[in-house]
């Protein structure tokens, strides 16, 4: 299922930049729902003008009482692999998750483009579940509910995409 998000930061592209590739854990406290980002690795592509980061990302959600048999605390962690290339400010990410990691995938990109003195941020990507890699889904509801937690996921996926431009924009906005 696509995943398409248009977002307007007031702050200039180089900025909002460097935020995300370079400062994006110090953005947490804006953000409310997200405990920590820990950045696992970093690597410098010089010859490609890139940065190449994991960053693992913890959720502060509780889970549900009712939840707790299928989710647990762990599942709330997610990792972020992501190339930032300078020259087209734009990143190249892949999302995998604790819980379910066989039955999801989630990537694609984002790119910052300067608008004056702000930058759109134009994020496109592609998520899929594959509902008959979810133990205890019973193989003959998986083409009946696939597509609709597909729909669902993307419904909480974008939200909380564009909640990390606002984040970084009050960050910057503290600066």
């Amino acid at each position: 299922m696509r995943i398409y998000s248009e977002s307007l930061i007031a702050h200039p592209v180089d900025r909002v930049f460097e935020v995300y590739r370079d400062r994006l854990p110090e953005t947490v406290a804006y953000l409310d729902d997200i405990r920590e980002i820990v950045v696992e690795s970093r690597e410098e592509l010089p010859e490609q003008g890139a940065v190449r980061l994991h960053n693992v990302w913890a959720s502060d959600k509780e889970i549900p009482a009712v939840a707790q048999k299928l989710i647990k605390p762990e599942h709330l962690y997610w990792d972020d692999h992501a190339t930032w290339t300078a020259a087209d400010t734009r990143c190249a990410w892949r999302i995998e998750t604790r819980a379910f990691r066989d039955a999801f995938s989630c990537s694609g990109s984002t790119t910052l483009v300067a608008q004056g003195e702000s930058t759109k941020v134009l994020l496109e990507g592609e998520l899929q579940i594959d509902i008959r890699k979810v133990k205890g889904v019973p193989r003959f509801l998986a083409g009946t509910i696939g597509p609709q937690v597909e729909k669902f996921i993307v419904a909480l996926v974008k939200p909380n995409l564009e909640k990390t431009n606002d984040a970084i924009a009050a960050f910057l906005d503290a600066q």
